[in-house]
């Protein structure tokens, strides 16, 4: 995939969001910050995403160096993954993203229940 940010002149936002912008890359993240997993793990955590797509965003954020890909000599072949040091800074604003995400729910769920009792009353 090419990519086309410019790293010299680009916005430090547009740079964050060319390595964790993905539908599914924080998705990902988040679930190698609690430990090395193989693929298969992955993907049974993430049931929306196709493999395709899991296995492209997983490339990225290792040729970004957010993860790391070890892959054993074994029969059958393991291949496991995790996050790398560099990655783990990517923690903080993750649980700043989960934070959001559960008060924009809660402001939702309070604004369709609002409605309903509208709705009942007129």
């Amino acid at each position: 995939m090419t990519r086309k940010y410019n790293w010299k002149t680009g916005c430090d936002v547009e740079a964050t969001l060319s390595v964790i912008g993905g539908r599914w890359k924080p998705i990902l993240v988040c679930h190698l910050l609690d430990g090395r997993k193989r693929f298969g793990e992955l993907r049974r955590l993430t049931p929306n995403a196709t493999e395709r797509m899991i296995t492209l965003q997983l490339r990225e954020l290792e040729a970004d160096g957010v993860i790391a890909r070890h892959v054993y000599a074994e029969v059958p072949p393991r291949v496991e993954y995790e996050v790398t040091e560099f990655g783990r800074s990517l923690e903080a604003i993750l649980v700043l993203m989960q934070e959001w995400g559960s008060a924009f729910k809660a402001r939702r769920l309070a604004e369709e229940l609002e409605g309903e009792q509208s709705a009942k009353t007129a």
